[in-house]
């Protein structure tokens, strides 16, 4: 039976509490006794209700598996996993039987092994010999349990089943011929992604897995099948026929594609990234990643900076590095110090930021903004760390019973986040609402309004969610960070420290539940060491000198953001909308290119790693910067990445806190809530429109990449065609 897709999920956006009941995929937080059980003979200790093979893992002992996934629900279909259990006259499916008390269950014995190879046989009966030819080769759950136990030659003589392939999208690439029927991408379409896809048609060896009518998968997850897919019918598409994996370098890093800093493993062959693929961490992205950040990686070879540029006319010529530095520097020391202004872009690392920001305080400017509308300070200020990061935690996000979010999309800002504020709904343990545009979430909200004056709305009372947060033991409250950037956001923020103090449970010591969503990945970071204007700063109007570092985006790269006459200096490691402002191009490095911190946005630091030379000529950001402070006379005092991080723990001890979560004390959150609130001067009014547009299109590296460009363009044509639905906001809800 097909598992049909919701394609247009605005009729459900209103449905609220009374249809909490009709969620599938319920399960209980509540812990559970232990008791013990023996795999092997061996005592293991174990929550009541879990599965064997849950056990047997515990235990360490590996007990093979197609279909069985621990993120996943249990299906069964694979029969892999056999087991005798004492006293059972069959064996079982360890995915699927319970353990219970005293329970003795054999894993390994002649009668096992038998049903095992008989399981084997009739997978490789209709399983086409193309392991030559197979992107899967060397990293196949199916050649792996083959080589134990598999036979040494096939007694099926007909003709194998044939299955014609599917197109489903850019990214993931069909040969549905070597389909086990694990049905692993089903359950993590339907339960993970919440998209609603793929589903099976058929029974038996008539069955396929599908989207039953051609269509692209529309899930930013989607490329997580890949992994899961035991065999290789789902592979990367991009990725086709590139190279095998023991030919790859391992290294592992950091995504910067969102502020989630979800932790990924960066493949690579001489000096190109092939893939990117996740590694596990529990606190943040599980072991999904989004599909920007698995396959935006071919943008790190296209439109690349490899040497310094000086704007010669209308055109750029080479220069070396010294003759680039010495003239950034003359025109550096030759502008009044109070018209020198930085701008931070979305990629900058935290060493690179802190070296800037010594530098420019050195020549004697407080001139700092990062790049977003208007490069002001944000609305909440940046005193306390409250205020600017996502304080209930990635992982926390899980344990809210009613969620509000306010000017933010976290299917296209976070998709990994979404997929965990998903557990809930489907746990039936959380109502949602939206103050903003209508989005096509993968979870039913009951939209409270367009503008922000639904905050007050339900600050006051006024609206029927306003009860739910109220009585909610812990309620989470989610802002976009485009909000603290609109040219009302102080106003809007205070509506927001109101609306936190009629929530009784919303901060305390125990639970923060008001927590930004940064969408960029250095932002937090650049939040943290200051990077912003303060009282003797001077506007851009006037600004005589402009240092972008790898400022591409929605502030200083914009039409009339800087005065005609200033000297730009541009340095990022892309030919984006930044360098064509420039004066003097200086090339960094990209993330795959360098070890630097990066904050994400609950204010976790980590660290990536270098996988790759940086091209050319291009080097370290805080390697430039520090170079040109010698050219200026102006140098800065550390010569080596650990000095470097000596200052950064003086500037901000978080920042050297590698995978250290910091949770800021009720009293101290309190306060920035008191600044919030006092940063109002007027009524919070006006549209909280989104802040990522073209998911598939928002950072310099996604914009160079082309597999990036297919995807967008097949998202455009799936909007076009309904497939996406674009969303309104129910009239009869627009503010109450």
């Amino acid at each position: 039976m097909m598992l049909k897709a919701a394609a247009h999920r605005a009729a459900m956006l209103g449905r609220g509490a009374a249809h909490v009941s009709a969620r599938g995929l319920r399960s209980s937080a509540q812990a559970r006794k232990e008791i013990e059980m023996f795999i092997d003979g061996k005592a293991v200790q174990i929550e009541e209700g879990s599965a064997i093979i849950q056990a047997a893992e515990k235990a360490g002992v590996t007990i093979p598996r197609f279909c069985y996934h621990e993120r996943l629900g249990v299906a069964g279909n694979c029969r892999m996993c056999l087991v005798e259990i004492e006293k059972s006259p069959k064996m079982a499916a360890s995915c699927a039987m319970p353990v219970g008390p005293g329970m003795r269950v054999l894993t390994d014995t002649p009668k096992i092994k038998q049903a095992r190879e008989g399981v084997m046989e009739f997978l490789l009966a209709n399983h086409p010999l193309d392991c030559p030819v197979c992107d899967q080769g060397g990293e196949c759950d199916l050649q792996d349990q083959s080589m134990r136990y598999g036979g040494d030659r096939g007694r099926f003589g007909e003709s194998k089943r044939a299955v014609e392939d599917k197109d489903i999208g850019p990214l993931v690439r069909t040969t549905m011929t070597r389909c086990i029927h694990c049905t692993r991408c089903v359950r993590f379409i339907n339960e993970v992604a919440g998209t609603g896809e793929l589903g099976t048609t058929g029974r038996g060896n008539d069955m396929q897995i599908g989207t039953y009518v051609a269509r692209p998968l529309t899930s930013e997850l989607s490329g997580n099948i890949v992994d899961l897919c035991p065999v290789g019918a789902l592979t990367s598409k991009p990725y086709a026929f590139s190279a095998r994996p023991w030919e790859l370098k391992n290294t592992e890093s950091i995504d910067v594609m969102d502020a989630l800093g979800s932790n990924i493993r960066v493949d690579s062959r001489g000096e190109e990234v092939l893939r990117v693929v996740p590694r596990t961490n529990d606190a943040i992205n599980e072991e999904w990643i989004s599909d920007k950040a698995r396959f935006a990686n071919d943008g790190l070879k296209r439109q690349r900076l490899t040497t310094p540029l000086v704007r010669v006319g209308d055109a750029f010529e080479a220069a070396t590095w010294a003759d680039a530095l010495a003239l950034v520097a003359e025109r550096l020391r030759g502008a009044r110090p109070e018209h020198v202004h930085a701008v931070a872009g979305a990629l900058a690392d935290a060493e690179a930021l802190v070296a800037l920001k010594d530098l420019i305080n050195a020549v004697g400017s407080e001139n700092l903004a990062v790049d977003a509308a208007g490069c002001g300070a944000p609305a909440a200020g940046v005193d306390v760390r409250a205020n600017y990061t996502f304080n209930a935690t990635v992982a926390g996000v899980e344990a809210a019973d009613a969620v509000l979010l306010i000017g933010t999309n976290p299917r296209h800002e976070a998709p990994v986040l979404n997929a965990r504020l998903r557990k809930p709904f489907l746990a039936g343990t959380a109502q949602y609402a939206l103050v903003g545009e209508a989005a096509d979430l993968t979870y039913d909200y009951a939209h409270v309004g367009t503008t922000a004056a639904a905050i007050d709305a339900l600050a006051e009372g006024r609206h029927a969610f306003a009860a739910t947060l109220r009585a909610a033991k812990r309620p989470l409250v989610i802002v976009g960070s485009a909000v603290g950037e609109l040219s009302n956001g102080a106003d809007v923020m205070a509506a927001v420290a109101r609306l936190a103090a009629s929530v009784p449970a919303l901060v305390g010591d125990a639970w923060n539940g008001l927590s930004v969503l940064q969408h960029a990945a250095g932002r937090t970071a650049a939040l943290d060491i200051g990077f912003v204007p303060n009282a003797r700063s001077t506007g851009a109007e006037a600004a005589e000198f402009v240092y972008l570092l790898g400022a591409d985006g929605d502030g200083a790269a914009q039409p009339g953001a800087i005065p005609a006459g200033a000297f730009v200096v541009y340095q990022g490691h892309h030919g984006d909308a930044g360098a064509h402002l420039a004066d003097v191009i200086l090339p960094g490095s990209a993330y795959t290119e360098k070890t630097a911190t990066y904050v994400n946005t609950e204010g976790r630091a980590q660290l990536t790693r270098r996988a790759v030379n940086a091209p050319g000529a291009a080097r370290d950001d805080w390697k430039i910067v520090r170079a040109l402070s010698e050219a200026a006379g102006l140098t800065l005092p550390y010569d080596d990445v650990g000095a470097l991080r000596a200052r950064m723990a003086d500037v901000c001890p978080t920042l050297v806190h590698v995978d250290e979560c910091e949770a800021t004390s009720a009293a101290v959150a309190a306060l920035g809530l008191t600044q919030m609130l006092a940063g109002g001067r007027g009524k919070a009014e006006g549209p909280l429109a989104r802040a990522v547009g073209d998911y598939y299109m928002t950072d310099a590296i996604s914009r160079a990449s082309r597999t990036m460009a297919r995807a967008s363009a097949s998202a455009a044509k799936a909007r076009s065609s309904g497939l996406i639905p674009e969303l309104e906001a129910p009239a009869q809800q627009a503010a109450a």
